[in-house]
């Protein structure tokens, strides 16, 4: 799916120009003006989902980059619609919206081609009988919440966890990936893996939020890597070469050049985290701190006098 041609714009069209776009499709497609319209129905999923992309500037830049094909690979509906709330967008353009959760609708769309999920005009060939125009919705398990922590190195590489959680007195096993470059307080939505439901209903959704655990070596700072060296006034005033490690072992020399301060940054660039599941690395840098001995040997005190009588 082309998002642009979706929204019939053009790809160096800017923010104000994407919503006027969607705003006049979202008008035509919208449920209340085409009800029991499949197609439109269709459509209005479709321009939804590329507005939630290119009006986010972090899912619009690795559109861009990568190409469609490539981004679906790497970004799920979850990921898509992560952070967009369709009720708000709606609300803003005048749009009467029935209080239903967007992303939710959508992959539900996806996954249930007899379910028509646009809030209160949810209309289910699965349920029973509607009364007043809409169909009564089953009754939903409550959303559970859970904490996960992950390291440094998960955010680098992804990875896949399995998380027991404990319902009723059971205990149940649910394996979750975690994608690359996810970032601390972000939350993933395991559907249908919450809370039971009364007979007859669908379990709710486990939100697992994400923690991401302190490093002993590395300070993270949104996609770049912070690492602290001390090195000798000696090595800050004459000037040296280090060795640093990267996070994922990677053996890199680096030169001080002479005069550097303390608190001066040096940039190894691409060794940093990765920008979203498909994106580039940021940059590590080398914090340089200056090692200040806490005792002094009697020929050290004199060197260090005599320098101080130079002048440094």
């Amino acid at each position: 799916m082309d998002y642009y041609n979706v929204l019939g714009v053009d790809k160096s069209a800017k923010g104000d120009e994407i919503k006027k776009a969607y705003r006049k499709l979202a008008q035509k497609y919208h449920p209340d003006k085409n009800n029991g319209n499949k197609s439109a129905e269709q459509k209005f999923k479709e321009i939804n989902e590329a507005y939630a992309v290119l009006s986010d500037q972090n899912k619009k830049s690795h559109y861009d980059r990568y190409g469609s094909d490539n981004f679906h690979k790497h970004f799920s509906q979850d990921d898509i619609f992560r952070n967009f709330n369709l009720n708000d967008i709606l609300n803003q353009f005048g749009f009467r919206t029935g209080g239903f959760d967007g992303a939710a609708s959508f992959r539900t769309m996806g996954g249930n081609p007899g379910a028509q999920p646009f809030g209160s005009f949810y209309t289910s060939h699965q349920q029973g009988g509607c009364a007043g125009g809409a169909c009564a919705q089953p009754a939903k398990g409550p959303d559970l919440t859970y904490q996960i922590s992950v390291s440094l190195n998960d955010v680098l590489h992804g990875a896949e966890r399995e998380v027991t959680l404990r319902t009723n007195g059971r205990a149940n096993n649910v394996s979750v990936k975690i994608p690359r470059g996810i970032e601390e307080g972000k939350r993933l939505r395991l559907k249908g893996k919450g809370g039971e439901a009364p007979p007859g209903g669908v379990r709710g959704d486990l939100y697992l939020k994400v923690h991401v655990e302190d490093d002993p070596s590395f300070t993270r700072q949104g996609d770049d890597l912070v690492y602290h060296k001390l090195i000798p006034f000696s090595d800050a005033c004459l000037g040296t070469t280090i060795e640093i490690s990267s996070i994922d072992g990677k053996t890199f020399k680096v030169n001080v050049p002479p005069g550097t301060d303390c608190e001066s940054r040096l940039r190894i660039k691409g060794q940093g985290l990765p920008q979203g599941p498909i994106g580039d690395r940021g940059d590590l840098f080398v914090t340089i701190g200056v090692h200040v001995p806490a005792s002094l040997s009697q020929e050290q005190s004199k060197i260090i006098q005599s320098l101080k009588d130079a002048g440094l």
